[in-house]
């Protein structure tokens, strides 16, 4: 938040002009919807989970990233998981065209079972197995650089001081589900003060974010 009027982007990426979400249609170009559905029906092959499937997107050259739109992002990361998984080879990715056939190990849900899978989703919920360390009030430091690899904690948020205002119990981290490790930790609602976050004296504005405990320290 700039001047408590214009929303800032990345740094040196200028601020930006988002569209009332009244009038933003969900999709601006037709194939953003291909790209949607794509994404959506290989997801539910098996193959990889939604971890993974975001961190395909941020593997990119990071100026390619900040170059592609969203939808941009989302093809680049199916891409390279069908590549990886060996479910389609380069030449069938520069052609558009099958040279191979369908593998039997995948799960290729009927019509009734993909309307099944989108309208549950999947659960989340884990049993941690363990007391959670933070409680409601207390105040907590991000940590920062916590990995290296896929993490659900934005750049911005890291090395700045919070309050613990919910417990939502024991959840899937992300940061190992995306090795294939799927394991619980704790999850927080964490409130920051603009001061802390951009050093602004000018609003009181608030922010909520959703935090796993790894990503935390006592303050």
């Amino acid at each position: 938040m700039q001047g408590g009027h214009d929303l800032g982007g990345k740094q040196g990426l200028g601020l930006i002009n988002p569209e009332p979400e009244p009038i933003e249609p969900v999709f601006h170009y037709d194939w953003e919807r291909r790209v949607f559905a794509l994404t959506l029906a290989t997801g539910m092959l098996g193959e990889w989970n939604i971890d993974q499937s975001r961190f395909a997107r941020e593997r990119q050259h990071p100026a390619a990233y900040l170059n592609n739109s969203y939808y941009e992002n989302w093809y680049e990361g199916t891409c390279r998981l069908l590549l990886e998984n060996k479910l389609i080879s380069k030449n069938e990715l520069e052609s558009g065209r099958a040279e191979g056939t369908v593998s039997l190990r995948l799960r290729v849900p009927s019509k009734k079972d993909a309307i099944k899978i989108l309208s549950s989703g999947g659960p989340t919920r884990m049993d941690v197995g363990t007391q959670p360390k933070f409680n409601i009030g207390d105040s907590v430091y991000v940590r920062k650089k916590f990995t290296d690899g896929h993490t659900r904690v934005p750049a911005y948020v890291q090395g700045c001081i919070g309050e613990i205002v919910m417990h939502h119990g024991g959840h899937v981290f992300p940061d190992t589900n995306v090795t294939g490790n799927r394991k619980g930790e704790h999850l927080y609602s964490v409130r920051f003060g603009e001061d802390s976050l951009w050093g602004s004296n000018e609003d009181k504005n608030e922010l909520y974010i959703d935090l796993w405990e790894p990503y935390l320290e006592l303050k």
